[in-house]
């Protein structure tokens, strides 16, 4: 054999070991991080008991409510009012609790409301 194969031979067992080494440093922190995942889990407190667990209401479970809303309109003026000024403009009770209903032959959602 030659000096150079001899060099390429040295070279390639090197890689070898290395890969070796690193291959053996991940596992090693792989079960590192098992192992401290485990130590924090032990510390963590159990699951609640059955005891603790929420309960329904004495009056049964709460049922949704249905309400028709309108806006708050914004109070006019002769002067500009400042964003300080206002008051959170939320929305209220509509004093009609029936749902609005498009008419036959008005404008829907789609189009002039006439046919095809």
């Amino acid at each position: 054999m030659t000096s150079a194969s001899m060099d390429l031979a040295a070279t390639s067992g090197a890689v070898g070991v290395g890969l070796i080494v690193a291959g053996v440093v991940v596992v090693a922190l792989l079960i590192g991080a098992f192992a401290m995942g485990m130590r924090i889990k032990r510390r963590e407190p159990p699951p609640p008991d059955p005891s603790q667990q929420p309960h329904l209401p004495d009056g049964g479970p709460v049922r949704e409510s249905r309400e028709v809303r309108e806006p708050e309109e914004v109070p006019r003026g002769d002067e500009r009012l400042l964003p300080h000024e206002l008051r959170h403009q939320g929305s209220r009770t509509a004093p009609e609790q029936e749902r609005r209903r498009w008419e036959e032959g008005t404008s829907g959602s789609f189009g002039s409301g006439g046919p095809g």
